[in-house]
């Protein structure tokens, strides 16, 4: 996947965008654990009493709570609290909040920080709990009687009006005898312990408690909901912009991988299959696409979930962090041990794919050669092996994969237990509370939902980098034929001489050249024609001149310019192909004529159809030249193909021709008829034929003949019949002495 670097660089502002949302998505999902503890530890377990300071306090309740206090903590609380009494200014708008107000005077808090509160938080809890405990010591007196550090006082006694008649010394003896018991309890303990208490002096007050308690609940619950409706459109947002980086990439790679392809000489298109190349333009991408989604929308987050989890937790527990300690090592073990098997059968995948395109694409084409053959049994197993093949792989994957979910569940339902049990002790122990354990298990699981989204992508990750290499390698392949950073060109009155000089070529891989030291001069207004027994190189000969492949030996000259000093798209402008399959596109009868020349004119379409003899057919068409045109010609005839593939052509206009066995569909009587109406047409242009019929080219200036790649004959036809034994052989086993003379 690092291969494709250089596609992510024009959507790096839209990614970065992304990793932005996905940070927001994190903090909203992270949060949803932490206000879902608050709920329960706060609204129901402390009756929505959030602190240990409450916002009033009377003052009768306060004296006896600043009995305990240290001089120091006693001056921090009262410096934070304001006492209202009926000479306050603010008297009045107090009396409606604080409806004991007309009773007795009452400490308001003041506007604090955060940080004031967090101090003020254990002085105030412990002095609630403290004045709490004096007077349940009432309450177990026994025979009348309180046990007071060892000295028995009666249970009448107002023992807060005693304590202020102690000296300081036994009162802090009593307060820390007291403090003892929540030494043990931490912060969030002794508020939550606290809070019964404060909800009382709040009651005391005359405030609705049940209010105070539905209002945080409500509040908390609204915070939830634009949390998970953030998470929600952070989700939405995000796999919108990566659907749409993906198909941006896709769309660019897609791109670059056809351009490549259309500069792709003959000798790259032997190393890649056509059944290949489809593969890799069209699923091979589209894995690209989907992986690509996946990593943004998952690879990205998962570690930030992960990693956001293990700190939030920390923050709930450190003493329980083993066991997600625990949780993670298993994880890594189970992934680990199972993509080891299953990444060399991602890489095998792709090549099976390969494999069945191939044999149907072979299947398809070729469906009459093989129900003439009656070997319909023969492909049946043949493409049932390339199907099976991918199939059981497939399989062994799929069953690979399959074994990781319930086992990743198994670890995940496991660590809940654990957390679960470890937490159940923690709370009977006064050293967690329920919503912590809570939130502590939301975030077990969010780090164990991160490491499941990882495990998904680790089976599709490896299969697109497998694609991924695949794609690049086609848009990576080193060109064979290329232009020169200087061009020549063509001077402006073309003279479409056509030169070949001591001119060799060998395929790569081959042992020996397959064209050896020919020499030919091809001059306009003359015919050459080129002959020779099958895999004699004439086909290889002609597709040098449009440098379909680059001799490897020699010089091809065209008006005295080297072939290889001017640019490949000068050079085929001069040059009208016609190949002995001849090839149609998909359209209309016009649309593939008007292929050479979109802007050629009716009349031009009209001369050229009627030269190429393709005007009899075409004009019994109800449609014309608006005749639909099935993919590869597949509607028309063999002859009627290479008639149109003559006629497009034409329209072109080129300065030379090259026939590459154009005429074999054809019959004698049109074979003929079109020969004698190109003379005409083409007498100011080079025409080059490649046949096989000794009567098409009986009337050409030059005949060149070949075997095994070297020219074995060169003249006209009367020439060689006297001095070329290998074309007399040719020309005798095709027509009788008479018609030869």
């Amino acid at each position: 996947m690092f291969k494709l670097g250089r596609y992510f660089k024009p959507f790096i502002g839209v990614i970065i965008l992304c990793i932005v949302i996905l940070f927001g998505q994190a903090f909203c999902d992270l949060s949803l654990p932490d206000y879902m503890s608050n709920i329960v530890n706060v609204g129901i377990q402390q009756n929505g009493v959030e602190t240990a300071v409450p916002e009033a306090v009377r003052a009768s309740q306060m004296d006896k709570m600043t009995i305990f206090m240290s001089s120091s903590n006693k001056t921090e609380v009262l410096k934070d609290y304001t006492l209202i009494n009926k000479n306050s200014s603010d008297y009045n708008k107090y009396l409606s909040k604080y409806p004991d107000l007309s009773k007795e005077p009452i400490y308001v808090l003041n506007s604090i920080s955060t940080t004031e509160t967090n101090k003020l938080n254990p002085i105030m809890g412990k002095a609630f709990l403290t004045v709490d405990g004096i007077n349940k010591m009432k309450s177990t007196a026994k025979n009348g009687f309180i046990n007071l550090n060892g000295q028995m006082i009666p249970a009448k006694t107002d023992l807060f009006a005693l304590f202020t008649k102690l000296p300081q010394s036994e009162i802090s003896k009593i307060s820390n005898s007291i403090n003892n018991k929540f030494t043990a309890l931490g912060d969030s303990m002794i508020t939550q312990a606290a809070a019964g208490l404060i909800k009382n002096e709040y009651a005391a007050l005359g405030m609705n408690t049940n209010k105070i308690q539905s209002d945080y609940i409500f509040k908390t619950g609204f915070l939830m909901l634009a949390l998970a409706l953030g998470s929600a459109i952070a989700t939405i947002t995000v796999s919108l912009l990566a659907s749409r980086v993906a198909a941006g990439m896709s769309k660019n790679l897609r791109s670059d991988l056809f351009k490549r392809v259309e500069k792709f000489s003959n000798n790259e298109f032997d190393k890649f299959s056509t059944a290949s190349l489809l593969t890799r333009t069209t699923n091979d991408i589209t894995q690209i696409q989907n992986v690509i989604v996946m990593i943004i929308r998952m690879v990205i987050y998962a570690p930030i979930l992960g990693v956001g989890g293990v700190i939030k937790a920390l923050g709930k527990s450190t003493s329980m962090s083993w066991i997600i300690a625990l949780a993670v090592v298993l994880l890594l073990g189970l992934m680990l041990s199972v993509f080891a098997v299953a990444i060399p059968k991602f890489k095998s995948i792709q090549k099976l794919i390969d494999k069945l395109n191939l044999v149907t694409r072979e299947n398809l084409s070729g469906m009459m050669v093989i129900r003439a053959f009656n070997t319909q049994n023969f492909e049946e197993n043949r493409f049932d092996k390339a199907n099976n093949d991918l199939t059981s792989t497939n399989l062994f994957v799929s069953r690979l994969m399959s074994v990781l979910m319930p086992a990743m569940m198994f670890i995940m339902n496991g660590t809940m237990l654990l957390v679960v049990w470890v937490g159940a002790h923690k709370i009977s122990e006064s050293s967690m509370q329920v919503g912590d354990m809570m939130a502590f298990m939301q975030y077990a699981m969010q780090i164990i939902f991160a490491f499941l989204m990882l495990s998904m992508m680790f089976i599709f990750i490896p299969r697109a980098s497998v694609s991924a290499v695949r794609v690049i390698e086609v848009i990576d392949t080193d060109l064979t034929i290329l232009d020169p950073k200087k061009p020549k060109k063509f001077n402006d009155k073309f003279n479409s001489t056509v030169e070949f000089k001591n001119v060799c070529f060998r395929y790569d891989s081959a042992d020996e050249d397959a064209i050896k030291n020919v020499t030919f001069t091809a001059k306009p207004g003359e015919t050459t024609a080129i002959i020779g027994s099958t895999g004699s190189g004439k086909t290889t000969l002609i597709n040098l001149i449009p440098r379909f492949y680059d001799i490897t030996g020699g010089e091809i000259l065209i008006d005295g310019v080297n072939i290889k000093d001017v640019t490949q798209h000068e050079l085929r402008d001069k040059i009208g192909y016609i190949p002995q399959k001849g090839s149609l596109f998909k359209g209309t009868i016009e649309s593939n004529l008007k292929y050479a020349n979109e802007n050629a004119s009716e009349e031009d379409l009209n001369k050229a159809s009627e030269i190429a003899q393709a005007m009899e057919f075409i004009s019994e068409k109800p449609e014309g030249y608006q005749t639909e045109i099935a993919q590869g010609g597949g509607n028309v005839s063999g002859g009627q193909k290479q008639r149109l593939s003559i006629a497009r052509a034409l329209v072109k206009k080129p300065e030379i021709f090259i026939f590459d066995d154009s005429f074999s569909a054809l019959d004698f009587k049109t074979d003929a008829k079109l020969r004698k109406a190109l003379k005409s047409e083409t007498e100011n242009s080079t025409v080059i034929i490649v046949a096989q019929r000794i009567s098409t080219i009986m009337n050409a200036e030059q005949i060149l003949v070949l075997d095994e790649g070297k020219i074995v004959g060169k003249g006209t036809h009367e020439e060689l019949m006297e001095n070329c034994e290998t074309y007399k052989e040719i020309a005798l086993s095709q027509l009788s002495k008479e018609e030869l003379a």
